[in-house]
């Protein structure tokens, strides 16, 4: 069946396959209230200059109005032949309004109403997803809370390395999530030009006023360059880097504490409303929150990877290659935000077993670099003090010691004549933790300050 043709362009009409093929209703509805919302600043502007009359713009904005409400109960019909939702609401509005529902499209193309359209879209999504990220944030820092005093083993290359607080760790996320956050305001403020009024991609020579459309809908200022801006997506390629970024946190996190909620760690209990079973193991308690969250960043760098490639080559101005970007950039934003959602679910319930990071928390001797340092205050070279602590390892590890403080006395002054009296106040995680002096490091004063100032800035 061939479908007859909008416009007065074409003889015959167009072939459904094409219509299948070339639709994006079937996605960018979701687009709707943008598309809405624009469009009344459209109209508003067009009464403005005197391209509408006032009674005219009251009717189109009205009726604008009346049609978000249709698609809102869901009393609204999405049908192929329409394309994509701004030929949607344009002819849902001409069938109420007649000739004037056909004067709303003045001045504008699709081309710079879907940009429109789209960067109000991701504007608000980013907003949501700052607000997810605040909620996970004040999730880690009542964690550091909980686990004030606790201390446990820092690691490098996933082996044991120095110990620090467990307040530390959380702060350390809650710093990952604040440069995301800085991330997202950046992006902000790059987007926020507005697109409206550079019509297909010349201009147009109707008089319009585009200070006014971008004071209407919240933009900082409006695109200088028609051409640029008719094939500009770099606003959405940003925002789902910054999506990406995030994920890659995400999945980072999810990594250590599956880790964690292992037997072989034992560091972590998990709340049973985010595991799961196994079908056929009755004693399987499974992280699977946790391994999708792991999971899910690897569709967002997808998301990203294709909106790279998509962009890609394309020469000035609009081609219809970029009605591609909407699904990976709809799904970045809807994956990202399900992620943070629950993963503040999973901080808030999931607590350090103290117990059990007790038991080894002397393994791997964790004040070993504490011990060098000691060393480096009685004025021994730091290259010298490495070997000799070294040295001092290897030599517990061929006694079968498990810590440097069960060498004897006469075994350290052995090593070094340095290591007298005053030696033994280092060894040990707890003293190695209370020797630490620098800014931002795990020493409890630091710690402190830095929590403080999180819940401050958090309102906690």
């Amino acid at each position: 069946m061939v479908q007859k043709a909008w416009g007065g362009r074409f003889a015959a009409g167009t072939d459904h396959r094409v219509e299948q093929f070339t639709e994006s209703i079937s996605f960018d509805r979701r687009l709707f209230k943008h598309d809405i919302q624009g469009s009344a600043a459209h109209a508003r502007m067009l009464s403005r200059v005197g391209l509408l009359t006032p009674e005219e713009c009251q009717q189109i904005v009205l009726g604008l109005s009346e049609i978000q409400a249709e698609i809102e109960r869901e009393d609204f019909s999405f049908v192929l032949e329409r394309e994509d939702v701004h030929m949607h609401i344009e002819a849902a509005l001409i069938e109420k309004l007649g000739d004037v529902g056909r004067k709303l499209h003045t001045a504008r193309s699709r081309n710079d109403q879907v940009a429109t359209d789209l960067k109000l879209w991701v504007r608000d999504a980013l907003d949501r997803i700052d607000a997810r990220l605040i909620d996970l944030q004040r999730a880690l820092c009542a964690a550091a809370e909980r686990h004030r005093g606790l201390i446990i083993p820092g690691y490098t290359h996933l082996q044991r390395a120095q110990p620090v607080l467990a307040a530390h760790y959380f702060l350390a996320h809650l710093e990952k999530l604040e440069r995301d956050r800085s991330r997202l305001a950046d992006c902000c403020k790059r987007m926020n030009v507005l697109p409206l009024g550079v019509a297909a991609l010349a201009g147009t020579s109707l008089p319009i006023d585009r200070d006014f459309v971008a004071h209407e809908l919240g933009f900082e200022t409006v695109g200088a360059n028609s051409l640029d801006v008719s094939s500009d997506r770099d606003f959405a390629l940003e925002a789902v880097f910054v999506l990406a970024l995030i994920a890659e946190h995400l999945a980072g996190w999810a990594e250590e504490w599956i880790l964690w909620s292992t037997q072989e760690f034992g560091f972590l209990a998990l709340p049973d409303a985010i595991c799961t079973g196994s079908s056929i193991m009755p004693q399987k308690k499974n992280p699977d929150v946790l391994e999708l969250i792991r999971g899910r960043a690897a569709r967002v760098i997808g998301a990203l990877t294709t909106l790279m490639i998509l962009v890609k080559g394309l020469p000035l101005a609009y081609n219809r290659d970029l009605q591609e970007d909407k699904e990976p950039v709809f799904d970045a934003f809807d994956t990202v935000e399900a992620c943070l959602d629950l993963a503040a679910v999973v901080v808030a319930g999931a607590s350090l077993r103290a117990d059990r990071i007790a038991e080894r928390l002397d393994e791997g001797f964790l004040d070993a670099t504490t011990l060098m340092e000691f060393l480096i205050q009685q004025e021994v070279p730091q290259r010298t003090a490495h070997a000799v602590i070294g040295r001092l390892v290897s030599q517990c590890e061929s006694r079968g010691l498990k810590r440097l403080a069960d060498l004897s006395d006469a075994d350290l002054l052995a090593a070094h004549p340095s290591l007298g009296p005053g030696t033994r106040e280092r060894l040990g995680v707890a003293n190695a933790v209370q020797a630490f002096q620098s800014y931002g490091s795990t020493a409890p004063e630091q710690v402190k300050t830095q929590l403080q100032r999180w819940k401050n800035k958090l309102g906690l």
